[in-house]
């Protein structure tokens, strides 16, 4: 090993592990982030074997929560939060309360101070972004009525959780006791500075981000070039952050997700998604990699009870509260079973929010780590969880009806893929007068797709039941818009699977997925370069024709 390279040591190590440990996640069929977490455990200096500078590991993991915070403003949905707010913002306040009273009991009964039973409770409030909507677009359930409650009821505690981010370091010293014996103003005044500093923030990017962001954004979008474009969403999205920062002293966190959120309200949202997914994916990789290696694996065997507390807390007592608070709102014992169940998990809030208490001397390095091993244990748990309570008559029967109520067409197209391939062809479609439905597991894609007139099922064409549910058995064609040929195949081999007489036509990017395509015997393949290189070759032939013509006479 060169120790003279120790962040190359540190991405590799964080990358391979990441991988091997992610794959294995989703081969026992649960969220990778579990894998990724452990990834970390193992380079950590926790366990034997090598171990990652945590200096380093610690930046990286600055920048991983910038691009996640980013991701989640750039996601941010309010038309999504304000069709369910009767019941999401109540319901996710009632709820955040009640976990962050049983975190604190918790706390109490082990000794730990107000403040860091307070960090900690509210650590354990918050479920997992990711995990949610993998839990709901494996059962086809985003579009349903407790698919929209569950995921607006997460944006409520995601907004609630910017605001402790925001409010946390200014209160630190008073949650830790030192502002004792002082004056209110004394109190008040640091409050006081801090909520100046993020109104001047938000004025700022209200004023001039609000204006100049799309306009350079529009221009970069007008040169052509995909590499400036993506590094443009990358500077601003980092550049944001770092300003917020320094100039404005908020954090890197608020800092990029409101710049997502700006980004989110323009036409180039979508592409700005897409552009910039990977660089996304690979850092938030390493932030979990690097919330891992915090994790001291000795907590399991040192503080057993306590553990198995948090892990109550969270997969119990914050899943009653939600159920007990949808049954008080009226609605069905299926629905409030499937919304606990999708809550019953921690993640990317926790950590941060763990970090962030444990820097400010809030709270205890065993905090943390009941934290952490509270959110690998439920990541893991969650997906059995979810099926356990979708085996239930009631839920199953409820859920199999509200998805049910997007099935397609019988004689129709589905569409899988709404980007910019997709687009067009739904478009002639449309035109044309052909019935069709949209498959797109993008959320930004596909609330484009439904703002631009289509149906559209918001799930992976490969998850269970989703062709099923678009009426594979009665489609007429299967048209796969998706970039990416091996994905395709694998979605034209079970499509056929469930329609033999299916008639499909796939794209492909390279020679090697052509060969792979009609290897699976798919009918009809297009691959961008070769159709276009027929055409440019078959108006060459026209411009040629006219001149012969032009000097026969």
């Amino acid at each position: 090993m060169h120790h003279s390279a120790p962040l190359i040591a540190m991405v590799v190590a964080g990358l391979v592990g990441a991988f091997i440990m992610g794959a294995l996640a989703h081969r026992l069929k649960v969220s990778p982030i579990a894998g990724y977490l452990l990834a970390g455990v193992l380079v950590g200096p926790f366990t034997p074997g090598y171990v990652a500078d945590m200096g380093l590991a610690n930046q990286l993991a600055e920048l991983g929560v910038i691009l996640l915070m980013f991701g989640v403003g750039l996601h941010f949905s309010l038309r999504d939060l304000l069709s369910v707010k009767n019941i999401a913002i109540p319901g996710a306040i009632g709820q955040i309360a009640l976990a962050t009273l049983l975190g604190m009991a918790l706390s109490w009964a082990l000794g730990w101070s107000l403040a860091g039973g307070f960090v900690f409770g509210l650590a354990l409030s918050v479920a997992s972004t990711v995990v949610l909507l993998r839990a709901l677009q494996a059962r086809n359930l985003v579009e349903t009525e407790r698919g929209r409650i569950a995921v607006g009821w997460l944006i409520v505690e995601d907004l609630v959780m910017v605001m402790a981010l925001v409010l946390l370091p200014p209160l630190a010293d008073i949650l830790n006791g030192e502002a004792a014996g002082v004056g209110s103003s004394a109190i008040l005044i640091p409050i006081g500075i801090t909520f100046l500093k993020v109104a001047g923030f938000f004025a700022f990017m209200l004023l001039i981000g609000r204006r100049l962001i799309p306009l350079l954004l529009h221009w970069v979008a007008h040169t052509g070039s995909r590499e400036l474009f993506r590094l443009a969403v990358l500077a601003i999205a980092l550049g944001v952050a770092f300003g917020a920062a320094y100039i404005f002293d908020v954090s890197f966190a608020l800092g990029a997700f409101f710049a997502g959120m700006i980004l989110g309200e323009t036409p180039l949202s979508r592409r700005a998604a897409e552009e910039t997914l990977p660089l996304r994916d690979a850092f938030a990789v390493l932030f979990f990699v690097s919330v891992g290696m915090l994790f001291n694996p000795a907590v399991v065997m040192e503080q057993p009870l306590p553990l198995i507390a948090t892990v109550a807390i969270i997969i119990v007592g914050k899943s009653l509260a939600a159920y007990l608070i949808v049954r008080a709102f009226g609605h069905s014992k299926g629905k409030a079973l499937t919304i606990a169940a999708s809550l019953a998990q921690i993640g990317e809030f926790s950590f941060i929010l763990a970090a962030l208490g444990t820097s400010l001397n809030l709270l205890p390095a065993e905090g943390r780590d009941l934290i952490l091993a509270g959110a690998i244990i439920s990541i893991f748990v969650n997906p059995f969880i979810f099926a356990a309570i979708m085996r239930r008559p009631e839920v199953a029967a409820a859920a199999s009806a509200e998805a049910a109520e997007g099935a397609g067409p019988a004689e129709h197209v589905i569409l899988v893929g709404y980007g910019r391939v997709g687009r067009l062809i739904a478009v002639k479609l449309k035109a044309g007068g052909i019935p069709f439905v949209i498959i797109e597991d993008q959320i930004d894609t596909a609330r484009q797709a439904e703002e631009d007139g289509f149906e559209v099922l918001r799930a992976n064409a490969l998850e269970p039941g989703v062709l099923q549910q678009a009426g594979i058995d009665r489609a007429q064609t299967l048209l796969i818009a998706i970039p990416e040929g091996f994905e395709g195949g694998a979605i034209y081999a079970r499509a056929r699977s469930l329609n033999p007489q299916i008639h499909a036509i796939a794209r492909a990017h390279s020679d090697a997925e052509v060969e792979h395509l009609e290897k699976l015997e798919l009918p009809d393949v297009v691959m961008g370069e070769r159709e276009i290189a027929a055409r440019i070759l078959e108006l060459l032939g026209r411009v040629q024709k006219r001149s012969t013509n032009v000097g026969a006479h």
